[in-house]
């Protein structure tokens, strides 16, 4: 579960509505535009989405094709998003210790804006391992996660060394994490790890200046060692189907 968030914050109390949305927005195509690259979204199949929050992915994998079961460590919160329709089924628990979900039993297990929170608590070695065994032979994992190496997200890594990430951004659990360590991890799990840079852009910038970089994102989001310097990043993490 994330620390609590403090709503007033620098930050926040610059950036317009309208200004982050566009941004989710211009998030969400990407994500499916990438993903879609490298999954069959019409064939359909199991997903778990861990500590899926508000939004557990079904701008990605929709019904009926994909079966989506929601993980959150709050239960009420896993079965509020099946109750509002974004999910066929709950799965209450912490990431990691899933050990009442079978091996092999899902096509995808994602992480969306998840293991920068879990990485506040302790190491995402087990997550990654939960992962494995979880999918299926030729199953992805995939996690949404902002970078550390884009500047964004090495001044972020900097106000949480010094303390101010709460009153600068809202939280103290706001983990930029490394591209390479990202990699390592899914490696390590035994899983095949691509990334993709999301965005180069960040939620705060005026609309503009969004729009300027998102043509960046298009044109070299994709490729290494460009992928690795984004705001957002893109992990999609494959189990060999031998």
């Amino acid at each position: 579960m994330s620390e609590e968030y403090e709503p007033d914050n620098l930050l926040d109390r610059r950036s317009s509505p309208r200004t982050l949305q566009l941004h989710y927005d211009w998030l969400f195509e990407r994500e499916r535009r990438l993903v879609g690259r490298r999954l069959d979204l019409d064939a359909g199949g199991d997903v778990l989405s861990v500590g899926c929050g508000w939004h557990p992915g079904r701008h990605l994998f929709p019904a009926p094709a994909w079966r989506l079961t929601a993980n959150d460590l709050d239960a009420a919160r896993a079965e509020w998003v099946v109750q509002d329709g974004r999910a066929d089924a709950a799965a209450p628990g912490a990431a990691g210790e899933l050990h009442d979900l079978p091996d092999a039993s899902f096509d995808v297990v994602l992480y969306r804006l998840v293991l920068h929170h879990i990485v506040f608590q302790g190491p995402l070695d087990p997550v990654f391992a939960e992962a494995a065994r979880l999918l299926r032979p030729g199953g992805t994992a995939i996690a949404v996660e902002p970078g550390l190496w884009h500047p964004v997200g090495a001044g972020l890594a900097l106000a949480n060394r010094v303390g101010l990430g709460t009153r600068i951004h809202g939280t103290p659990d706001d983990v930029p994490l490394s591209p390479r360590g990202l990699a390592r991890h899914a490696r390590r799990a035994g899983l095949q790890p691509e990334l993709h840079a999301l965005t180069y852009s960040w939620r705060r910038l005026p609309p503009r200046l969004q729009r300027a970089l998102h043509g960046a994102d298009r044109a070299v989001g994709s490729i290494p060692p460009a992928a690795r310097c984004g705001h957002t990043l893109l992990l999609l993490a494959h189990k060999p189907r031998a």
